[in-house]
């Protein structure tokens, strides 16, 4: 008889205990929640998927963008040493407004010369005026020095025809025809000379005329001087052409400035603008009047909206210093970028804190208005 060894009894902490252990997936409320995830991952990739497929592969975006302004410098176009700066850096003014005053004396120096020219031709056309009727008065005498000269002549001419006939006839001598011959002749030559003094007389009127005409001319140009000299002496106060705010402000009390001079800028912040640059290939679709987002990185992404306005004429390469020439040497094709203009649709208070310069992220929805044209 054989004695068998006894089975040896599973420990309760063996190994395999340890396989024996039941499976998580295997219960129903851990299946329950990946079956719940799962789902739910499939919904929002599906919900994702139809967007995309449905609007957001037609949104275009670029971070190329910048915020601008059409923003004015102020210079001035007289010369002179600045007397007061009437404003501050990054001072909101209105158009219109005093920001500068030049010194004005030399303006108004010329402007008084300018007028003492004007009354010295007006002076002038008084004295040539009084001269005039002095001359009326003298052409009355000279006409009646002729009208008596004509007289003494006609009679010299009768006295000289009656002692003609006497002397050859023996009443009279041929000293006394000689004698009332010669009065004859003196008389035409009284007679010629006044009828000439006459002339000129009436003649001297033209010349009066004339100086009448030029001490005018005169005035005119006298007259354009003191227009240009109040021109100047209006520009010695520099005043704002548009509302904005006051930057680069480099105009200092006592400076010498000529024209042209930058004095300061002025940025028009309420009516700020987006410059983006996309990419040749994003403009398939691009329309003007569709709608952008925009999201600024000084401002942490706050995202503003805004719309297409334009596109530039051409690429940024044809407008620069240097454009490219691909038509010789090797060449490597680059995509090209086109500005688009964009408007920011933002409150006076966003506009306080959107200054030119920025950077922003801009998307614009190709498939909204617009699109098909």
């Amino acid at each position: 008889m054989s004695l068998s060894s006894p089975q040896a009894e599973p420990q309760p902490n063996g190994p395999l205990a340890k396989q024996a252990k039941p499976s998580p997936l295997k219960k129903p409320m851990v299946l329950g929640m990946l079956i719940v995830v799962g789902a739910g991952l499939l919904i929002l990739a599906a919900i994702w998927f139809f967007h995309y497929w449905t609007h957001g592969r037609f949104v275009e975006s670029t971070n190329d963008a910048y915020i601008q302004a059409d923003q004015v410098t102020v210079s001035t176009r007289v010369s002179g040493f600045v007397d007061q700066v009437l404003v501050q850096d990054n001072q909101s003014v209105q158009a219109g407004q005093p920001l500068v005053r030049v010194d004005d004396r030399d303006p108004r120096a010329q402007m008084d010369q300018a007028m003492a020219q004007v009354d010295q031709g007006r002076a002038s056309i008084v004295r040539a005026k009084a001269q005039i009727r002095q001359q009326e008065a003298q052409i009355a005498q000279s006409e009646a020095q002729l009208t008596g000269a004509k007289t003494q002549a006609k009679f010299a001419e009768r006295q000289a025809n009656r002692y003609g006939p006497l002397a050859a006839a023996g009443a009279e001598t041929a000293e006394k025809y000689d004698q009332m011959r010669q009065n004859r002749d003196e008389a035409y030559a009284t007679m010629a000379q006044d009828t000439a003094a006459a002339l000129a007389a009436r003649r001297q009127i033209d010349t009066l005329q004339a100086q009448i005409l030029t001490a005018n001319a005169q005035i005119e140009q006298a007259q354009a001087q003191v227009r240009q000299a109040k021109v100047d002496l209006d520009a010695t106060l520099v005043r704002a052409s548009i509302d904005g705010r006051v930057g680069d402000k480099t105009v200092r009390v006592g400076q010498y400035v000529r024209p042209g001079t930058a004095m300061m800028t002025l940025v028009p912040v309420q009516a700020i603008y987006l410059v983006a640059n996309f990419k040749e290939t994003q403009l398939s679709r691009m329309r003007a009047g569709q709608p952008a987002s925009i999201k600024v990185d000084a401002l942490g992404g706050k995202t503003y909206h805004g719309a297409v306005e334009s596109f530039a004429p051409g690429t940024g390469a044809q407008f620069a210093l240097f454009p490219p020439n691909n038509a010789t040497g090797n060449f490597t094709k680059i995509v090209q970028r086109v500005p688009s203009r964009i408007r920011i649709d933002a409150g006076p208070e966003a506009r306080k804190v959107l200054a030119p310069g920025l950077s922003a992220t801009v998307s614009v929805d190709t498939y909204g208005a617009g699109a098909d044209q």
